[in-house]
């Protein structure tokens, strides 16, 4: 684990960093500034000296009093503690108040006689081969009648501009530390004031991040922390209300989970089921289904098959899957934005046993009524050939009762067919047309009976589908002989047409139609919307039923359209190859 540093020592120590390289580099920085200032300010002094110097020297110059000079440079050099030089125009010494002039070599080139011969004044700082000393040289040019007619230098030991300097650094040495100590304990101060309040901020975040929401700061300060720490309360107190909130939805949301009688499961991007209900572990058969992928538990690998196709297609299903003898309704959802499933799982075993009975009910009772029935039909047909039988009337109602009960107990048969999940479309390439002009002729005569006109029409580019053509021609005749049936005059027309892929038809009579609130149920078993008609013309209210089984089988769709008064239409989608 790394070490980690409080806020107080990473303050301190960049505060200690900086004070310890400005009392470094100030002080540098000062000794050479203040070096550079004395040598100027010595150097103005040496050229007022200098100049001063002139009044006494130019009159014995023009005289050439040379002896005079080396007299007067004497006692002038004793009163202002310098040393004081005479050169001609040539380099040659003439006069010096330390040293002989005649032992002294020629000073033409030395860099300050050189600078004041120009006629400038002359500044140099060096060794001094004479005296054994550096020295500081300024050196005037003397002008007669604007000639320059000799140079006076004045000359003074850098000892003691060091003395004086040496001086002035012990001061700002001093002053320095002084300084820094101050600095220092400044800055101790100064981090102290804002390591405390990060530290009790820090202490609080802690706090909350355990659980503790009833936490607290509170600064004395008058300043930014303090804001800030009157935010973090008021932070902690919204942060507990939301908490709890949180809290009492997520007991709740899993009460109402535990409380649904179905299995519930949720699965992230990767399939591994990362919540569920009891419910759901009692179907897998597992303690525990969290944690694991879907495909990991054998029970429900058709639930993991449903998963794979969900994943693929992007889109929610239902599906009927089977375990261990019973049977669930699955329902599962897409979520796009995390890429989860959400899977409920409901048992209807006993729903399915109940559809099963009921189907078996009906097929039963079916085949069992149509033996009797035929029978019942056959000697009545007998007895009505009889000449001398009497009362012909009333045989003529029970044949036409016994003709429809027949025809009931045919069409649940047909409808317990297509109920039966197991029951096989025997599928062949068919020309959709061709099978519904079979279908108007062997309608021809009922046609014929009531003078209607049976119009088809298709599209040039109408396909051939895959499909059963026994079921297509129940499905047709159904439909032509509802519109028959309901049509006393006027024209049925048929038009086939190919509509994305898919072969359209629709079926269009003009006959008394449908009212509007009778729409969404004509396709549930034995509702008849005119019930005096449908007894007279023999009607069954399945056939509807049958045609909707059908086209579901086919995987196709079934709307309708109607108008009391003008008409019905029925509307037909069948892919060009249906599934089974």
């Amino acid at each position: 684990m790394k070490n980690k540093h409080s806020i107080f020592v990473t303050i301190l120590a960049g505060y200690i960093v900086v004070i310890a390289l400005l009392s470094v580099f100030i002080p540098l920085f000062s000794f050479r500034t203040l070096h550079t200032f004395c040598i100027d300010i010595i150097s103005q002094d040496l050229i007022h000296t200098g100049e001063s110097f002139k009044l006494v020297l130019m009159p014995l110059l023009k005289d050439s009093q040379y002896t005079a000079i080396q007299t007067h440079i004497k006692d002038l050099a004793l009163k202002v503690n310098q040393r004081v030089t005479i050169i001609d125009t040539t380099g040659v010494v003439i006069a010096d108040s330390d040293e002989d002039p005649l032992l002294m070599e020629n000073h033409k080139s030395r860099p300050e006689i050189q600078i004041a011969l120009s006629g400038a004044v002359g500044k140099s700082k060096r060794y001094s081969s004479t005296l054994k000393k550096d020295m500081l040289y300024i050196a005037l040019p003397l002008t007669s009648e604007n000639i320059i007619v000799a140079v006076e230098r004045l000359s003074l030991p850098l000892s003691q501009i060091d003395a004086l300097f040496d001086s002035l650094k012990l001061k700002i040495i001093y002053i320095a530390l002084c300084a820094g100590v101050l600095s220092l304990l400044g800055a101790f101060f100064f981090s102290r004031s804002i390591s405390n309040p990060i530290k009790e901020l820090v202490n609080l975040s802690r706090n909350i991040a355990k659980g503790d929401f009833n936490a607290r700061v509170y600064l004395k300060t008058n300043n930014e922390f303090k804001e800030l720490a009157d935010s973090f309360n008021i932070m902690t107190s919204q942060i507990k209300e939301l908490f709890n909130e949180v809290v009492n939805q997520k007991e709740e949301i899993d009460r109402i989970v535990s409380s649904i009688q179905g299995g519930i499961a949720a699965l992230d991007n990767n399939d591994i089921i990362k919540k569920c209900n009891s419910h759901f572990n009692d179907i897998a058969g597992v303690h525990s289904a969290e944690g694991k992928y879907i495909w990991e538990i054998p029970k429900v690998m058709e639930l993991s098959d449903l998963v794979k196709r969900i994943r693929k297609d992007k889109a929610n299903l239902v599906s009927k899957i089977e375990i261990d003898g019973k049977i669930f309704l699955c329902s599962a959802a897409y979520i796009p934005l995390r890429e989860e499933i959400i899977t409920i799982m409901y048992d209807i075993t006993a729903i399915e046993q109940m559809e099963r009975i009921k189907r078996d009910l009906i097929a039963n009772v079916s085949h069992e009524l149509k033996t009797p029935l035929t029978a019942i039909k056959g000697f009545i047909e007998t007895i009505e050939e009889e000449e001398k039988i009497k009362n012909k009337e009333y045989i003529e109602i029970v044949k036409r009762h016994t003709n429809r009960l027949i025809n009931i107990v045919q069409d649940l048969l047909v409808l317990s067919k297509l109920e039966n999940k197991k029951e096989q479309l025997e599928k062949e390439n068919l020309n959709i047309v061709r099978l519904i002009e079979k279908i108007v002729k062997v309608c021809e005569p009922a046609v014929n009976a009531k003078k209607l006109i049976i119009k088809i029409t298709s599209d040039a580019d109408v396909p051939s589908i895959t499909a059963d053509e026994f079921k297509l021609e129940q499905m047709f005749l159904n439909l032509i002989d509802n519109a028959i049936k309901y049509t006393d005059k006027g024209t049925i027309s048929i038009h086939v047409s190919r509509e994305n892929g898919n072969v359209a038809i629709s079926v269009q009579d003009e006959g008394i139609g449908i009212q509007e609130e009778h729409l969404p149920r004509i396709f549930e078993r034995f509702y008849v919307v005119d019930k005096s008609r449908s007894r007279k013309s023999g009607g069954t209210g399945l056939g509807l039923s049958i045609v909707k089984h059908i086209v579901s089988l086919h995987n196709g769709a079934i709307s309708v359209k109607s108008e009391l008064g003008k008409g019905t239409t029925f509307r037909i989608v069948l892919p060009e190859s249906s599934a089974e």
